[in-house]
């Protein structure tokens, strides 16, 4: 019986967490039960292994999932509201429709998220990586971008109105009928990006590379 952890997922050890495997298999992690339409709001999965994990419409408001792993998650609809997920590892994660306002994403990994029609206003991804992004429809009006990477993301008819996007690489992206008007893309870089009907009225373009002309 002493060796029986040794037969347990690594992932119920994340962080150190209090974790355990149900009756019923669900994974639960300090008291949080990993599942669609669970109910956690303000958990501590700071670090937490979940990879994989069906994890569609949990209410995580206010959630510490910093440093988690979430690779492969399907998130769509959850509610992270106000969540902390700094340095979180999201690649290929599934967060469609999702509510993600006011939610920290500082530095933490979305490469080829599939993000259609998820509400991000005014969250933070400074530094973060969302290369080859879905976000199509998604609402980032008033997010905060400082040095994020879009490259080849797609964020045609995509809401960045008054987005703070200085220094943000968009190279090859699909900015088609984008929204970003009054955003602030000083020092971006736009190089091949492809902006056929894009909005950029009122946009702060103060050393930005390969910007559409003509907004000024």
């Amino acid at each position: 019986m002493k060796h029986l952890s040794l037969f347990l997922p690594l992932a119920l050890f994340a962080a150190g967490s209090p974790a355990f495997a149900a009756d019923d298999g669900v994974l639960v992690i300090n008291g949080c039960r990993i599942e669609p339409d669970s109910s956690c709001p303000g958990a501590d999965l700071k670090g937490a292994d979940l990879r994989n994990q069906d994890m569609r419409r949990m209410k995580l408001a206010g959630a510490d999932l910093s440093g988690a792993d979430l690779r492969h998650a399907n998130l769509d609809l959850a509610d992270l509201e106000k969540a902390n997920l700094k340095g979180a590892n999201l690649t290929r994660a599934s967060l469609q429709q999702s509510n993600l306002r006011l939610a920290d994403f500082s530095g933490a990994k979305l490469v080829a998220i599939q993000g259609w029609g998820m509400y991000a206003q005014a969250a933070q991804f400074n530094g973060a990586d969302l290369s080859a992004a879905y976000l199509e429809f998604a609402r980032l009006g008033g997010s905060k971008m400082h040095g994020v990477k879009l490259v080849a993301a797609d964020l045609e008819m995509t809401w960045l109105n008054r987005a703070d996007l200085k220094g943000a690489d968009l190279s090859d992206a699909n900015l088609q009928e984008v929204k970003l008007g009054g955003s602030n893309l000083e020092n971006a870089t736009l190089s091949g990006a492809r902006t056929r009907f894009g909005n950029f009225q009122d946009a702060n373009m103060e050393g930005c590379k390969d910007c559409p002309p003509g907004w000024d």
